[in-house]
């Protein structure tokens, strides 16, 4: 085993941008590029490994051959063979459609898959951007849909400025938008599901009206009021801070200059480590070292007990909770 990198997956977009591609060092594009996919066993968009003896092995290739050892028994036992986390970079040009996702239950029942809790840290923003996220009244599916019908859906709906390193913790069943000008982390369960509910009246490439899901999102969505914000730029600092404890995922804040000792990095279960800013070496024993640099997202193996980090660095590290890191 080893610690993991992957090929990026480039995800063109009508609201998309060149943030990203610069962010992560690439070559400049005419594709406007609103996601990279850093972890994801998503059909069709599967991380594939990039270097190392299982170069070009998918991630749940990865799963299925190492079980346990790369995931860690809780996760194997709750998932099986299936990973369960989906993380992204995210450069919101223009405001992505107001929408909603289902719940595990309703994802399983209509889908066959997870549902898709999310949280959101912002690494960048323009001035006046905004995250919407819940309502902040309480609605009726009836008011609800007589709003998406006359345009004045927005005015229910939250709106928060957003500023470098806010994080946003979106429950599934809450309505919500990443505004225009925001550069971000998602990181969510493994779900692709999107109920989209208002689009501004925008037409894709081809001229068309973007599909809507009413209907769907009416017995998805969670009408009474809320917001989804959780933590502010003062609350992080150099060290390790947590983020999000979730039954979903467990979120970190890790940041460094110099050599950092991190025991137990997955609390008995895998990690992913994004790194935000910065570059660091990864020492683990009888494993060949890796880098990590800004853009880049690694994953340790649930096996590992202590890796040894050298370099300056801000990283995010995610992960599903055992039973013992559960929220109380």
């Amino acid at each position: 085993m080893q610690i993991y990198k992957f090929n990026t997956i480039l995800r063109p977009v009508l609201w998309g941008g060149s943030k990203l591609l610069e962010f992560k060092g690439l070559p400049a594009s005419d594709q406007l590029i609103g996601e990279t996919w850093e972890l994801s066993a998503m059909p069709g968009r599967e991380s594939v490994v990039a270097e190392g003896m299982e170069t070009g092995m998918t991630l749940t290739q990865l799963v299925r051959h190492h079980g346990v050892e790369l995931v860690g028994d809780y996760v194997y036992q709750r998932y099986g063979n299936s990973f369960p986390l989906l993380i992204k970079f995210i450069d919101a040009h223009r405001d992505l459609s107001i929408q909603v996702h289902p719940d595990d239950k309703m994802a399983r029942q209509r889908h066959g898959c997870l549902g898709k809790n999310e949280m959101w840290y912002i690494l960048n923003s323009d001035e006046h951007s905004l995250i919407r996220t819940g309502f902040n009244r309480q609605l009726t599916p009836d008011e609800f849909v007589s709003r998406l019908k006359d345009g004045s859906i927005l005015d229910v709906v939250n709106s928060t400025t957003s500023s470098p390193g806010d994080v946003f913790y979106l429950r599934a069943g809450q309505i919500h938008s990443i505004g225009a000008g925001n550069f971000l982390v998602e990181i969510q369960e493994s779900s692709d599901i999107t109920y989209r509910v208002w689009d501004y009246n925008r037409r894709d490439v081809d001229g068309n009206l973007r599909p809507l899901h009413i209907q769907e999102a009416c017995e998805a969505l969670d009408f009474t009021p809320g917001g989804g914000k959780v933590m502010d730029k003062p609350n992080v600092a150099p060290g390790m801070t947590q983020l999000v404890n979730s039954p979903e995922f467990l979120v970190r804040h890790l940041e460094f200059d110099g050599s950092y000792s991190l025991e137990n990095p997955g609390c008995h279960t895998f990690v992913a480590m994004i790194c935000i800013q910065g570059e660091a070496t990864l020492q683990v024993k009888n494993m060949p070292p890796a880098t990590v640099r800004q853009g880049e997202t690694v994953l340790v193996p649930a096996v590992v007990d202590r890796v040894e980090l050298n370099g300056a660095a801000r990283m995010l590290l995610a992960t599903v909770p055992s039973e013992n890191h559960k929220k109380p």
